[in-house]
């Protein structure tokens, strides 16, 4: 992340700080419900289409040759070979794993992922129809 970045980073987090006045909050909150409402409708609309698949949960940090990342890897991929797809949150580390065990065996390959910032990143075995973007971590676990 270049410096520019990172200051633009660091002041969205500092304006969510600023102090605010009860009709700005209000405001907002009403529109954050439009916002949510649509999060879950291309959420189950895109997962409605898929057909059965298998959720990996794991950590973000275990990085490529970790006995875990391999294992990840390999049950995702035996389980394209009996059908299912793989659902991930499209992250790096066991997530990773899922989704390139997946694309390996040529199955489904879905990432639910969230926008943080400094964090999270699209990993590139995700079928790109099967990406899912959240702003709000509780949309992205109900799916």
């Amino acid at each position: 992340m270049t410096d520019d970045m990172n200051f633009s980073e660091e002041r969205k987090i500092i304006e969510k700080f600023q102090h605010k006045t009860w009709n700005e909050i209000k405001t907002n909150d009403t529109w954050a419900i439009f916002k949510i409402m649509s999060e879950f409708v291309e959420g189950y609309e895109k997962l409605s289409k898929i057909g059965p698949c298998v959720s990996i949960f794991g950590s973000a940090r275990t990085k490529p040759g970790d006995k875990y990342y391999e294992l990840a890897e390999k049950i995702a991929f035996e389980l394209t070979q009996h059908g299912y797809g793989i659902i991930t949150g499209g992250g790096p580390g066991i997530m990773e794993a899922g989704n390139k065990g997946a694309h390996r065996g040529k199955g489904v390959s879905v990432g639910l992922n969230i926008d943080l910032p400094f964090e999270q990143f699209d990993n590139p075995y995700i079928d790109r129809d099967k990406n899912v973007q959240f702003d709000y971590f509780f949309v992205r676990k109900v799916m």
